[in-house]
């Protein structure tokens, strides 16, 4: 039987590459998935949202709570537009339901952990919280940290880690979001550090331009990227 589970994708910084990373986290989960997005923004400048992205390298089903404009934080973006967002505990309880109904649940965040989702000052990190709280014990909540490869990344990742940990989250483990054709020194010992600096696994590493796929190369290059760490 699949253990049904909740996971919660959150990134050290915007463009770490946590859209590809939930994408090939869902194409390596086991039964019935569905993909969220609380909120999306930037979508005046790239209608190409994460979702669709996810949809196409996957084909499976996902879902988009609430769309902005600018390409801002949701809390600024909706402040500029003039528009009400749903709060945190809105999002909460629409994936409550969700995981009621499929064995996994993956949950995208939008840029760091301690961007604020709503206009009440609600972060991926309360959501996180908030589902921790609110599974039954028959789901699992997993929290998946995706970091860089490169400079800057122990200190960004660290920093994450110990505010998941600070609230009793402790992460299922690390993905390195886009790993270079030809890393550098950099790359190479972060690799090795970043699990030495924040004793967690480095569950999978996403190969630069894996996003390019198509998804019959995306769906049978994913598990490589797991297996291979």
């Amino acid at each position: 039987m699949t253990q049904r589970r909740v996971v919660v994708v959150t990134g050290t910084d915007t463009g770490v590459g946590k859209t590809i990373a939930t994408a090939a986290l869902a194409a390596t989960a086991a039964g019935d998935v569905v993909v969220v997005k609380p909120v999306q923004t930037g979508i005046a400048e790239d209608p190409d949202r994460d979702v669709s992205v996810v949809e196409r390298l996957t084909g499976l089903p996902v879902q988009e709570f609430a769309a902005l404009d600018d390409p801002l934080a949701p809390d600024t973006a909706a402040r500029r537009q003039g528009v009400p967002i749903p709060r945190v505990e809105e999002y909460v309880d629409r994936i409550l339901a969700l995981s009621e109904q499929h064995d996994t649940v993956l949950v995208e965040g939008a840029g760091g952990l301690l961007v604020r989702l709503d206009t009440d000052g609600g972060t991926l990190l309360d959501l996180a919280s908030a589902l921790a709280a609110g599974l039954p014990d028959s789901v699992r909540l997993e929290v998946v940290v995706v970091s860089r490869a490169g400079l800057g990344t122990l200190n960004h990742t660290e920093l994450t880690v110990g505010a998941l940990r600070a609230r009793g989250l402790e992460p299922a483990g690390l993905v390195i979001g886009s790993w270079p054709a030809a890393p550098g020194l950099a790359e190479r010992c972060n690799r090795d550090d970043l699990p030495r600096v924040t004793e967690l696994p480095v569950l999978a590493v996403l190969p630069e331009g894996a996003g390019g796929l198509n998804r019959e190369d995306f769906l049978a290059a994913a598990p490589g990227w797991f297996a291979g760490t």
